[in-house]
């Protein structure tokens, strides 16, 4: 398995945490965790109306390629302590999109308790441009505002996924969810579930005000010149 590594720091390998919550300690650092959520309700409020009129012109394209279309997608995702909650991004996909999963499961080119195809062929034209720039998660910005994820964390699961986790695995639901992290500025769809996990507990132990300011940054310019996503 690869050692991926951030700021010029070694990842651990999955063997090197406990597999205990123990190793995690989110409840500490208590002014970590105000400044946290200051940046992310200004930060995500400030970002819903700056880009308002990019909102506009994905609208537009999605509703012009699918009339009879949503352009927001609506999602049941699982949050801190297992709390379920509807996460929103623009609509990449065709309409009955959910109903075709079962299909493709066989299909499926990430191991662990995750889903992902790189030729989705539910996907619609404009949905693989705005998921190859994730503009399609921008909407996520709703749900910082409303405290259901932060700017920066694990990525939000699938009911689905949760229930086929470890002990291990669920070390990633003792904080926030985000709408970006150390696994998006990693490689992402190149990395397996595995190592995603190995990424998130690695955050939520290095984790601070400047570290998810450093991560933002990162996302902004893998946005301008995107990685991995599809």
């Amino acid at each position: 398995m690869p050692n991926y590594s951030f700021d010029g720091q070694a990842l651990p390998s999955r063997a090197v945490y406990s597999d205990t919550a123990a190793s995690v300690n989110p409840n500490e650092r208590k002014l970590y965790l105000a400044t946290k959520r200051l940046l992310d309700f200004f930060g995500a409020l400030a970002g819903l109306l700056l880009l308002t009129p990019l909102f506009a012109i994905v609208a537009a394209l999605i509703k012009l390629e699918d009339p009879k279309g949503s352009v927001f997608f609506k999602q049941v995702r699982v949050g801190k302590d297992g709390r379920e909650f509807h996460m929103y991004k623009f609509r990449s996909m065709i309409a009955n999109a959910e109903a075709l999963l079962d299909e493709l499961l066989d299909q499926n080119e990430v191991g662990g308790a995750m889903f992902k195809m790189k030729n989705d062929p539910r996907v619609t034209r404009i949905g693989r441009f705005i998921r190859k720039t994730s503009i399609d998660e921008l909407p996520q910005l709703w749900n910082v505002l409303r405290g259901d994820m932060s700017l920066v964390g694990p990525r939000p699961s699938l009911p689905r996924e949760v229930e086929e986790y470890s002990h291990f695995d669920r070390q990633r639901l003792l904080v926030t969810p985000g709408c970006t992290g150390l696994w998006q500025v990693s490689g992402r769809n190149s990395l397996s579930f595995d190592e995603m996990v190995e990424l998130d507990l690695h955050y939520i132990e290095k984790r601070s005000f400047f570290y998810d300011v450093k991560l933002i940054i990162r996302t902004v310019k893998i946005m301008i010149a995107p990685n991995s996503a599809y």
